[in-house]
């Protein structure tokens, strides 16, 4: 039977942790990872009803796209609706996951679902990410250890290159080494020069890593003094990062594009910034409040920004700019990825019973 641990590798290789906003707060949320898992409810958004429906379905996890918690927490007790939805949920055994921000970034994600349900070309990153740092660990090893240090080194973290793991590389060669009388060499012998056979296994890591990795070599190595080189690597762009921009198959005008995005995301009214009748081709995506991404999306030099929601004030810089926006809420542009995310789960775990909220809605209405 799968378990929340096993459910939370795969979010973190489909969203991985590292995409998600310095401000945010992605992952496990509440709940044990060793719990089995048998139904899980996927939503935009932890609410009293999201938690009660998730809790009468006998789920045993929930996956919801925003965080619970995004403030420090001083107490929780029954005094507040939001403590007794959680306070309720733990009794109940469901735990909460949040991917968030990751989520919205990924490659798959939920800025790259609206690109592809507008058919938008040329697609790339609006705000492009760097790979963490990282280092190089370079361990000199006999080859009688060689096995045995490559499995700790693994285990503290090292050999991980997107999404590959155990990654590392060797080459042989010689040593050599004259140990003092103080010394008790695993190999030969102390007084004089030895020339050892051993191998260059090179792994990378993050440098947050660096010393557990570190660690791990000198644990399963059986020199005294093992040899030990750590280079730091220079970041790298990556093919993700934040919002998406591209390319209409065909100029539209605003209004056109405007109708568009309601039809493509099933969406109540859309609200514009810009004069309807003005013609867009380059469409810059930024799910949620995407207010903060105005000057990115000036810098791309795209026609038009798709955002959920944006200040009054953004609406003013944006005419400033010559940038037109399109915002057709923050529930009609985010809910979409809950429910993918609940058909990418239930792929992957044909045993698990998956489902997307059906009880949760739109909080702001029209009138």
């Amino acid at each position: 039977m799968a378990t929340i641990a096993d459910i939370i590798r795969f979010l973190e290789a489909f969203a991985p942790p590292d995409l998600a906003a310095d401000w945010d707060n992605v992952g496990l949320l509440l709940g044990e990872r060793s719990s089995a898992v048998r139904r899980v409810l996927t939503c935009l958004t932890v609410t009293p009803e999201s938690a009660a429906e998730a809790i009468d379905a006998g789920a045993q996890l929930i996956v919801s796209h925003h965080p619970i918690f995004f403030k420090a927490i001083r107490r929780l007790t029954d005094s507040t609706a939001e403590g007794r939805m959680l306070l309720a949920l733990a009794r109940a055994g469901v735990a909460v996951y949040s991917p968030h921000t990751a989520f919205d970034n990924c490659a798959n994600g939920i800025n790259a679902l609206i690109a592809s349900r507008l058919s938008l070309t040329e697609v790339a990153p609006l705000k492009p990410g760097s790979t963490a740092a990282e280092c190089k660990v370079v361990v000199f090893v006999p080859e009688q250890d060689l096995q045995r240090l490559l499995s700790s080194l693994f285990e503290a973290g090292a050999g991980h290159i997107g999404q590959y793991r155990e990654c590392s590389f060797r080459t042989g060669g010689f040593g050599t080494f004259f140990g003092t009388e103080s010394t008790n060499p695993a190999v030969g012998q102390k007084g004089r020069r030895e020339d050892v056979a051993e191998f260059r296994l090179e792994v990378v890591c993050r440098e947050s890593a660096v010393s557990s990795v570190l660690a791990a070599a000198r644990r399963s190595h059986s020199y005294e003094e093992p040899a030990i080189d750590v280079y730091p690597l220079r970041s790298r762009p990556t093919a993700v990062g934040e919002g998406r921009i591209g390319v209409l198959a065909k100029e539209a005008s605003l209004a056109e594009f405007a109708t568009g995005v309601r039809a493509a995301l099933a969406s109540g009214p859309v609200q514009v910034v810009g004069e309807p009748t003005r013609t867009v081709r380059r469409v810059a995506i930024v799910c949620g409040a995407g207010g903060s991404f105005l000057g990115d999306a000036v810098r791309a030099g795209v026609d038009v920004l798709l955002t959920g929601e944006a200040r009054f004030h953004d609406y003013l810089e944006a005419r400033a700019a010559g940038l037109a926006l399109v915002l057709p809420g923050h529930y009609a542009t985010e809910r979409p990825g809950a429910e993918a995310l609940a058909s990418r789960l239930a792929d992957e775990f044909p045993e698990l019973d998956v489902a997307a909220s059906r009880h949760e809605t739109d909080p702001v209405g029209w009138v």
